[in-house]
């Protein structure tokens, strides 16, 4: 990415409204952002920052009217995505703008095998014959680094482990090789290890594709990883921003120290000095004599 690339993507004041009795009156206030391909943009914020719906109204998969954009704009390679009909976004979703959501046993049909999920995706938009789909979609099971892969296509998701199963999204997301990918919290539910490993791949497929990716997450830790672009959000509000080592390093606002200040040290803490306590019970010699049942 050079600084005069073309943003493939460009937010610019964007609101989101709550319903009446929410909380606050808008989800989002005046977000502004922008990613370039070739870009991981992380977004940062506590669980009610206003994040997701951020992503959902990018996708436009908003829960309206209750939610709603309430001004402010979102173009996707000059394009207006808020001026779209449905059926025109339809044709965006999955193809040039991909998501990969946070729990995977929710996103995947339980009733479905993977092959079969993949393959609705690419009957979709790819307009190909059924042979050539199912190769497309081993190839990239394979890419996604799943060990068997023609296993793994005939399973269904809960056959498959969770580390699997967020790759398999991950291989639905990019099979398209779109423009922009939305990973929403990818690794929450997962254990450090194969959190690494996900965003090592994430990082290695985005780098491979050239595409731009805006990435949800509440954790520095992975913010440090992957980030090229750091937006933190409180209260639906941008608190701060700028490249990825800038806030890392020098954070401004007090939140974002917070924030920072919360990941935990990767060096255990020394040793607590140890202090003698009085003591208040203690016993010696205790015996305990239990009567023999009758006829023993």
């Amino acid at each position: 990415m050079t600084a005069d690339t073309a943003p493939i993507l460009t937010v610019r004041d964007l609101r989101i409204a709550l319903p009446e009795g929410a909380d606050r009156p808008f989800a989002l206030q005046g977000l502004d952002l922008t990613v370039h391909p070739g870009e991981i943009v992380c977004m940062v914020g506590e669980s009610g920052s206003g994040k997701s719906l951020s992503a959902g109204a990018i996708m436009r998969l908003l829960p309206e009217p209750h939610v709603h954009v309430a001004g402010g704009k979102i173009m996707f390679e000059g394009e207006d995505l808020l001026a779209k009909t449905e059926a025109e976004m339809r044709k965006v979703r999955g193809n040039r703008i991909s998501m990969i959501f946070q729990e995977p046993m929710t996103a995947l049909n339980p009733q479905k095998t993977v092959g079969w999920q993949i393959d609705e995706v690419l009957k979709l938009h790819m307009g190909a014959r059924r042979k050539e789909r199912q190769a497309h979609a081993l190839e990239m099971l394979k890419r996604v680094h799943i060990p068997d892969p023609e296993s793994a296509y005939n399973a269904y998701p809960h056959q498959i482990s969770g580390g699997q199963r967020q790759r398999v999204m991950i291989a639905m997301a990019l099979s398209l090789s779109p423009k922009l990918v939305i990973a929403d919290e990818p690794t929450t539910a997962l254990d450090v290890t194969t959190q690494l490993q996900i965003l090592k791949l994430i990082r290695d497929l985005q780098k491979e594709d050239g595409a731009g990716v805006l990435f949800i997450t509440h954790d520095f830790g992975v913010v440090a990883e992957i980030a090229d672009h750091v937006i933190v959000l409180r209260q639906g509000e941008v608190v701060e921003q700028g490249p990825a080592d800038q806030v890392l390093n020098d954070p401004k606002h007090p939140y974002t120290q917070a924030l920072i200040a919360s990941v935990p040290d990767l060096l255990p803490p020394p040793p607590k000095p140890v202090t003698t306590l009085p003591v208040v019970l203690k016993g010696t010699g205790l015996r305990k004599t239990l009567p023999r049942a009758a006829g023993c």
